[in-house]
């Protein structure tokens, strides 16, 4: 895939999606051949068969550290299923008979999913649209995809614009997988615990703040506080971690604008747009496949340099008035949101901190008023969700218009 939405960049490959559906057609035949020699055809007639399978004696040979590994106990495990397939039909709840014959019910969502979106007060956001509307929950780490579903309920009515109005959502605990997927514009999620990989995935709008107890007894800026692969493929919106990230932050983020305390490997990986600020040490391979987007790194090791990958982007520290402002403008907000200790202390001594930052960029956006002072005049982001493109990043009192008050953002 072509991993950049600019246009002039898109224009360089000559791939359609017509030839990725043409693609799947070839593989389905392919799939359709291979079941037929087992004297299948149908994928319902495989699922279950422990039977089919047979261990490789090749490969298991192939590399040492699996030479000595028996697979029958796993296999062997799993029950008959060659004659009984009788676990193929739909439970009574789900309206009995063959599943392919019954609509799914989407019983894999917890019980928290619908609660919320059975919530009156949501439902009345949701329907009045405007306004302000703040509820509570808690949530344990079976709880996975959580806002998802209300994100549907919201985009079945607004769309992908989301709701005009803010719906506050404060959850209590450890989320499971993919906390506050698919968040749209209006959707604030405040979790304060813990959550596991993709939180954000898919993020459109809204924001999303992740936070520890008051009472956690581990310093946050130390501590991984989201999983793996968070914001895989946002496209909007802001996100602010008082605590570590995992591998592979904002992989695929063509939007959001994100702020945690460090991360693992593969920070910024295939990322086409957005801005990511890590406040700590990163791993390795920074910026692979990046094609779009700005990084900012706090260096506090001095070995920042050794962990980015160069084959696309470059790295310099922050040396314009625009870059220095966006970043501090995150950071601020990521104070005012999270109470990071971390924030704090290097908004406290700027003058010398800012100093410890590395600033990410790949050739698309080398002509950026963040990274080149040769632009002059040119909006400066400093978050995904204002209400408009003009956005409002000057303090309260400085000099705003009546109407730029109206609107800013924070």
């Amino acid at each position: 895939g072509v991993t950049s939405q600019k246009e002039e960049l898109r224009k360089k490959f000559p791939g359609t999606p017509e030839h990725v559906v043409n693609f799947f057609m070839f593989v389905a035949e392919e799939i359709r051949e291979l079941m037929a020699h087992l004297g299948y055809s149908k994928f319902e007639d495989l699922i279950g068969r422990a039977d089919l399978l047979k261990e490789s004696e090749e490969q298991l040979a192939r590399i040492s550290k699996t030479k000595g590994v028996s697979l029958s106990g796993f296999f062997g495990s799993i029950p008959e299923s060659k004659d009984d397939r009788a676990f193929l039909r739909a439970t009574p709840a789900e309206g009995g008979g063959l599943k392919d014959s019954v609509v799914h019910v989407n019983g894999g969502s917890s019980d928290l999913d619908r609660e919320m979106c059975n919530h009156e007060d949501v439902k009345a956001a949701i329907e009045k649209n405007s306004g302000d509307t703040a509820v509570s929950f808690n949530i344990k780490n079976t709880d996975r995809s959580i806002g998802a579903m209300l994100a549907g309920d919201i985009s079945r009515q607004y769309g992908n614009k989301g709701l005009d109005g803010n719906l506050n959502i404060n959850i209590f605990g450890s989320a499971g997988q993919s906390f506050g997927a698919f968040t749209l514009p209006g959707m604030k999620l405040r979790l304060t615990g813990e959550a596991n990989d993709y939180v954000g995935k898919g993020m459109h709008g809204g924001e999303i703040v992740v936070l520890p107890e008051a009472d956690a007894g581990f310093v946050a800026a130390d501590s991984s506080i989201v999983g793996n692969a968070c914001l895989y493929g946002a496209t909007g919106g802001d996100f602010h971690a008082n605590g570590r990230a995992g591998e592979r932050f904002c992989v695929r983020n063509s939007g959001a604008y994100a702020v945690c305390e460090g991360t693992g490997d593969h920070c910024c990986e295939y990322m086409t747009g957005g801005v990511v600020v890590a406040l700590g040490t990163v791993g390795r391979n920074v910026g692979a496949g990046m094609t779009g987007g700005i990084g900012y790194f706090y260096d506090e090791d001095g070995r920042f340099d050794e962990r980015v990958n160069e084959e696309i982007v470059k790295f310099q520290r922050v040396g314009t008035a625009a870059g220095e402002l966006q970043l501090r403008n995150m950071i601020e907000r990521h104070f005012e949101k999270t109470g990071s200790e971390k924030a704090e202390a290097i908004l406290d001594n700027w003058d010398e901190e800012k100093a410890k930052f590395w600033q990410v960029y790949p050739p698309s956006e080398a002509q950026s008023a963040v990274v080149s002072d040769t632009i002059v005049g040119e909006t400066v982001k400093v978050s995904a969700t204002a209400p408009s493109e003009e956005l409002c990043y000057l303090p309260v009192g400085a000099g705003l218009s009546p109407d730029q008050t109206t609107r800013c953002a924070d």
